[in-house]
Formats: C-alpha cells, sequence, structure tokens
C-alpha cells in the first residue's frame, strides 16, 4: 500500500488565481502520484472568489488526477470536522504549504499542540515566507505571531521543506540553525501543451511586445516595471495579465498607466488559466517582472518555455540568466539596469533575437527534463517517512 500524504493547501485547482502553491502541488502530485497516496483539504472556491468551483463535490472528498480531494464548504472547517477528516485519512505523514495561513496550517497544527492530531511526521514548506521582502510586508503582525510560535513550541519537531539554498537561509534565519531544512525545489509541470502551429513572434528592431503576468500585488513589483518603461525609447506594448488582488495597489498602478509616454501602450488583459499561461506568453518578446521575492516562479520558467526571455529580479532562484543568454536577472536597487536591458532588447533586430528564443526555450526544457528535482522531493518524503 502506497504511503498517505495529507496536504493542507488554501487553494487548489481548478483554481488559479492564487499562483504558485496550487501549482506546485498538483505538479508533485502528477510527478509522484504513482509512488504516494496524496490527500488534499482545500477551500472550495478559487482565491478571492464568493462563489465555488463548478463540477466539485463541497464537503466529500473528490477525485482530482492522482488525489483525492476534500474541499471545506465555504473555506471554513469547524476543529471537530478537520480532527475527523484527517483520521479518516489515515495519514503517515502531514504536510503544510504556509507558515502563516490560518485555516491551512495554524488551525490544524493547533490540534496537534494539544495532542489531537496522529503522531505521524509532519513537513511545513513555508513557499517563501520568509524573504526579506514578504518578512516585511505586516512586519509587526507576522512577528509577534512568529515569537509567540517559537516560545510556545508551536512548530518545533517539524521538517521544514526550502525551495532552494536561498530560502533555506531565509528559514534559518528566523527560526536559528538547529531546524530540520530540507532543500527540495518545487516541481514543474513534467509536459507542456503548446501550440505550435504560429511561429514565434518575430522582433522589429525598436519595437517590442512585453507581458507581465503574475498576481497584482505589491510583492510582484508591477509598480516598479511601470516606472522603468516610462522612460523607455521605441514603440513598447506592455500587456499585464493576472488577478487584482490589491485594489488599493492597482489603482497606484492604473494612475501610472495614465502617466507612460505615448510610445508605450499598457493594459490590463484579465487572468489567464493555468493550462492557458504558455500559449499566452509566446505571443510576446519579454517577460518584465521585477518581483520582491519568489520561492520558484512558475510564471517565469512557463515565459522561457515558450521562447520569451525574461526579466526579472535577483529575488527568486532563477539567477545567471545573463550568462546563459536567456534573460536579465538584476537588483531591485538598480533600476538603471533594467533600464538598460530594456533598451537592449528593444533595439533587438529578428536575427539576434531569434537566436535568444532558441537559447531560452532549450534552457527551460532542460529544467523541466531534470529528474533530479523529481528525487530530491522523493527523497524528502521517503526519508521523513524513514522508508
Amino acid at each position: 500500500m502506497k504511503p498517505c500524504i495529507l496536504i493542507f493547501l488554501g487553494n487548489y485547482l481548478p483554481g488559479f488565481k492564487s499562483g504558485g502553491p496550487a501549482r506546485t502541488i498538483a505538479n508533485m502530485v502528477e510527478r509522484l502520484g504513482d509512488e504516494f497516496q496524496f490527500k488534499i483539504i482545500t477551500r472550495d472556491r478559487d482565491l478571492g472568489d464568493a462563489v465555488p468551483y463548478e463540477g466539485i463535490k463541497a464537503g466529500a472528498w473528490n477525485e482530482v488526477s492522482k488525489a483525492s480531494v476534500y474541499y471545506m464548504p465555504n473555506g471554513r472547517i469547524s476543529f471537530s470536522k478537520m480532527k475527523r477528516l484527517v483520521n479518516e485519512a489515515r495519514p503517515d505523514l502531514i504536510y503544510f504549504n504556509s507558515f502563516f495561513s490560518p485555516v491551512a496550517t495554524i488551525k490544524p497544527l493547533l490540534l496537534r499542540y494539544f495532542g489531537l492530531m496522529p503522531r505521524v511526521p509532519f513537513i511545513i514548506a513555508p513557499r517563501g515566507e520568509f524573504s526579506i521582502s514578504a518578512v516585511n510586508s505586516k512586519r509587526l503582525k507576522k512577528s509577534v505571531f512568529t515569537k509567540m510560535a517559537k516560545m510556545l513550541g508551536y512548530y518545533d519537531n517539524m521538517a521544514w521543506q526550502a525551495s532552494s539554498e536561498y530560502e533555506a537561509k531565509d528559514i534559518s534565519r528566523v527560526f536559528g540553525e538547529r531546524v530540520k531544512v530540507v532543500v527540495a525545489p518545487d516541481l514543474s509541470q513534467s509536459s507542456y501543451s503548446i501550440d505550435n502551429g504560429g511561429s514565434l513572434p518575430k522582433k522589429i528592431c525598436n519595437s517590442i511586445k512585453i507581458v507581465f503576468l503574475s498576481r497584482i500585488s505589491p510583492v510582484k513589483n508591477l509598480l516598479m516595471a511601470l516606472g522603468v518603461l516610462k522612460n523607455v525609447k521605441g514603440d513598447v506594448r506592455f500587456d499585464i495579465y493576472g488577478p487584482i488582488e490589491d485594489r488599493a495597489y492597482w489603482s497606484e498602478c492604473s494612475s501610472a498607466i495614465d502617466k507612460l509616454p505615448a510610445n508605450v501602450k499598457a493594459r490590463h488583459c484579465g487572468t489567464v488559466a493555468h493550462d492557458k499561461v504558455v500559449n499566452v506568453m509566446k505571443d510576446y518578446h519579454l517577460f518584465f517582472c521585477p518581483t520582491k521575492g519568489e520561492n520558484f516562479g512558475h510564471a517565469i520558467l512557463e515565459a522561457m518555455i515558450a521562447g520569451c526571455p525574461v526579466l526579472i529580479s535577483d529575488q527568486t532562484p532563477w539567477r545567471g540568466l545573463q550568462k546563459e543568454g536567456v534573460g536579465w536577472d538584476i537588483s531591485l536597487e538598480d533600476h538603471a539596469a533594467f533600464a538598460k536591458a530594456l533598451d537592449l532588447c528593444i533595439k533587438m533586430g529578428d536575427e539576434q533575437y531569434s537566436a535568444m528564443q532558441r537559447k531560452t526555450r532549450e534552457y527551460a526544457f532542460n529544467v523541466t527534463k531534470d529528474e533530479g528535482v523529481v528525487e530530491q522531493n522523493r527523497r524528502l518524503f521517503r526519508e521523513a517517512l524513514n522508508i
């Protein structure tokens, strides 16, 4: 019988607005679902939605790909119901995808704290919540909770999953060197469906189509991207995709869009479902997202899968991109370097740009075929389960 891994997750399929964690878990289920039995407890609706998903049965276990998924009605669940569900699932390991989530982490761990959860291994993957930029957001509230949790031993005797060596350092900075941190990078999708019927976009000198595809919130740093674009030359189209998570922040971005010069045309194009992202990206020359922090960055990889070079910050695991010839990863302090990279890309002709497209796609496909990352995730679970 396959070992059972019970996962608590804020949002899952068929949702897509919550970003990376849902995609990471879906990829994990796809890649490792033949070796482990995955059961997932999650909300019955997407991030910010008032109505549940169509086609699911809330308050019951649903078969979704290689996992059994329990969708909490109205996104809520009582302590007694949660306890019954966990006992019903009979997990060999329990896995969390956030440090701060009230329903998907704090609530079940409160049951654990009072001895009302099975005595099985626990793993927590904070998904970038301890990066400097994430910690600085709502700093006082997070600091008070973290200090109380450490004092009470709320997270004692758990293994921590870091998606990169950078995140491992972030976890150790907050919780000290004694906690057990295992580096197991987020899993990408094993195969991508790309409509190859059309060719990749041709590149005309002094003209460019740029895409931003991410949640619209301060951490994704759209406002900075607009600020850099304000000073570039050439014919620029900047299309923005993603759910508007922070309305006040979007209002600032809208004002910045209104102040762009005539040569830069920017617009919000709505949201994109997971399975459509790559096909959207292949129509653009550059993915531009000076994010303040990513523990992985699925959209970055998918842009490259589509043959779209990327211009991002150095606050992600994607480093050394310029050396590889697939893009740029630049310090957020160096606005001039972002402007220089944009200027270089805008001025490129089709021959030079096509060579960069080919390198970008080849680089990305090599990443998706890296079985070493799958093995790191497999080892994370097998070592915790002592098998």
